[in-house]
């Protein structure tokens, strides 16, 4: 099969792209390196069914050559990081709201199925515990760019569901949970990476606001395995589901936790969430999924606990 993956040089995209061609699909990678690294691919240079195009999602004419190209689109290019997305608000928007617009038109008119990859964002400031996929959606004010991209993952979400009620075309929407493992950058904002960099040089671990923000962290490959079912699935298609862990820890505990896993003599020290993003800015204090639809489809349950994930993490981030 011949498949195209947007967005496949950042940190999930990569993964996904060396695990589809181990099961001997041919795989196109576009990705503009805004965020994505050459070195995510370096195994699959010289591989004969690997193919890469460094270009942007928004150039139409080049999205026209590569889904005529393809059978299957795994769209995961957008706008990723907390710290990111405060610091390039226009861009991430653009990204991500013109590229998803471009991704599903080409589909519809050459009838290509299409996983489109959302984000836990997208419950916004809601409070319930866990959240569901049909659940409310609570944002912030137009002034906070945080909420901005909620925003735009979810119209994301409005447009493939409506392509998929209008026209029958399949798609396949996955919102992931904080997805983590080797080669994460910490540039974006990405705690478990920044923490475990920091322990590793013995610097002072940052915790942003009072450490007592609760979430989930999901290991790389099980998310891979999850993404992969869900498109082999025709149940599936038209559908929102979760990808994440339910497993839960604070912030501060995380910061502990990787401390005591790096025997790190690090100081943990705390910042407010304003110092490290602005004044535009807020933070959720829980964010923990509902998987209850994906498991009853897939039978799909994280097999990569917390620890076990750090464990990994770190013993990758020494060796490199």
């Amino acid at each position: 099969m011949n498949i195209l993956v947007t967005g496949g040089a950042g940190f999930i995209g990569s993964y996904l792209t060396e695990s589809l061609i181990r099961e001997g699909n041919s795989v196109t990678v576009i990705d503009d390196l805004s965020t994505g690294k050459h070195d995510n691919l370096s195994a699959l240079n010289n591989n004969k069914n690997f193919r890469f195009f460094e270009g942007s999602i928004l150039d139409y004419k080049l999205m026209l050559k590569l889904v005529t190209e393809c059978d299957v689109i795994y769209h995961l290019a957008a706008a990723v990081g907390v710290k990111f997305i405060v610091e390039n608000p226009l861009q991430s928007l653009i990204t991500n709201v013109r590229g998803t617009e471009i991704v599903l038109e080409l589909a519809h008119i050459f009838k290509k199925k299409v996983f489109i990859a959302s984000s836990s964002e997208v419950y916004g400031k809601n409070g319930k515990d866990p959240f569901k996929e049909t659940d409310d959606r609570i944002l912030g004010s137009a002034m906070i760019p945080r909420w901005g991209y909620a925003f735009s993952k979810g119209f994301d979400e409005f447009l493939a569901i409506g392509y998929y009620r209008s026209t029958s075309l399949p798609v396949v929407i996955g919102r992931l949970f904080n997805i983590c493992g080797p080669r994460q950058s910490s540039s974006y904002g990405m705690v478990i990476p920044r923490f475990i960099q920091q322990a590793l040089n013995n610097e002072p671990m940052t915790v942003y606001g009072d450490g007592t923000q609760v979430r989930s962290f999901t290991f790389i490959g099980d998310t891979i395995e999850a993404i992969k079912a869900l498109m082999n699935n025709p149940k599936a298609e038209g559908g929102i589901f979760n990808i994440g862990s339910t497993e839960s820890v604070r912030i501060i505990d995380l910061a502990v936790k990787i401390k005591e896993l790096s025997a790190s003599t690090s100081e943990i020290v705390f910042i407010p969430y304003i110092q490290a993003y602005g004044k535009n800015s807020e933070d959720m204090f829980y964010r923990i999924p509902d998987i209850s639809k994906i498991n009853e489809l897939l039978g799909f349950t994280p097999q990569i606990k917390l620890e076990e994930m750090l464990k990994i993490i770190i013993n990758e981030c020494r060796s490199r």
